[in-house]
């Protein structure tokens, strides 16, 4: 049985993860927090989540929440900055933990591998399985078209996402670079005002706000006379939420460090190879 906290239980994501891990056999939900001010404080987590009572309060102190309630990883949907300081916590109490937040600046992601140090963590803007095959075909597709081929990509997402681009299409473009042997700098998000035709070696990236719209990324390959599309399309948050478990169970087993995933799926060699 992998004894579970829940971070950010009422959110979308969170009450996704409660709902999702509560319907597991092997998986048992021990704790669940949220911010100082939510009105879910003192409240049952199912009840949060709109399922059955699990017995379980929402409480804000994760740090206490880690002490009294012995888990075996962390799964955290909240934002950056609060996922760096729940990364904290769990290293001290050498608790695993997986993070799918998204929008972490350059010293929130040196803070985050600090603590992987000391424990393992899976930090991934998209836990989706199928968007991380994507990225995976992606940047073999890259690998072999090398650099004949201009590459775009397009995202898509509601109109209350916060950070833009996703987090999905910055790691797509990040993968896809490697093999192409570029950098962020060749990273092109804006080209309102461009003069003059289109950098050889740059990436463009795109992004697109409205609706409810949970999710869609776009590749584009284009070539002289031919160009290729990579599409996927999330329709529901439980997506996320299914790999999130997948890449519980798999933390649970490793040793310290920073992982991503696709260590949790097995793809890293195929995109490095």
């Amino acid at each position: 049985m992998i004894r579970a906290i829940i971070t950010g239980a009422a959110g979308k994501m969170g009450s996704t993860m409660v709902r999702l891990v509560s319907a597991e056999r092997d998986f048992r939900i021990v704790g669940g927090t949220e911010q100082t001010d939510s009105p879910a404080l003192g409240q049952d987590i199912g009840r949060v989540a709109g399922v059955a009572e699990l017995g379980v309060g929402v409480a804000s102190d994760l740090d206490r929440v880690l002490a009294e309630s012995s888990p075996d990883v962390v799964i955290d949907f909240t934002h950056s900055k609060a996922s760096a300081a729940h990364a904290q916590l769990c290293s001290g109490k050498k608790v695993p933990i997986v993070i799918g937040s998204t929008g972490f600046s350059a010293s929130e992601k040196a803070e985050v591998s600090a603590h992987a140090q000391k424990i393992p963590i899976v930090l991934a803007p998209n836990m989706s399985v199928g968007v991380n095959l994507m990225i995976s075909v992606a940047a073999q597709l890259a690998k072999v078209l090398g650099d004949g081929f201009d590459v775009e990509i397009l995202e898509a997402h509601h109109r209350m996402k916060k950070d833009a681009p996703s987090g999905t299409a910055l790691r797509l473009a990040e993968e896809i670079a490697e093999p192409l042997k570029r950098t962020a700098l060749d990273f092109r998000m804006v080209r309102e005002g461009q003069i003059g035709e289109r950098r050889a070696k740059e990436i463009g990236i795109q992004t697109l706000r409205g609706g409810d719209l949970v999710g869609e990324h776009t590749v584009f390959f284009f070539g002289d006379g031919e160009r290729i599309e990579l599409t996927h399309r999330a329709t529901s948050r439980d997506q996320f939420g299914k790999g999130a478990l997948r890449a519980a169970r798999w933390i649970i087993k490793q040793p310290p460090g920073l992982y991503g995933m696709q260590d949790v799926l097995g793809l890293r060699e195929g995109i490095k190879g």
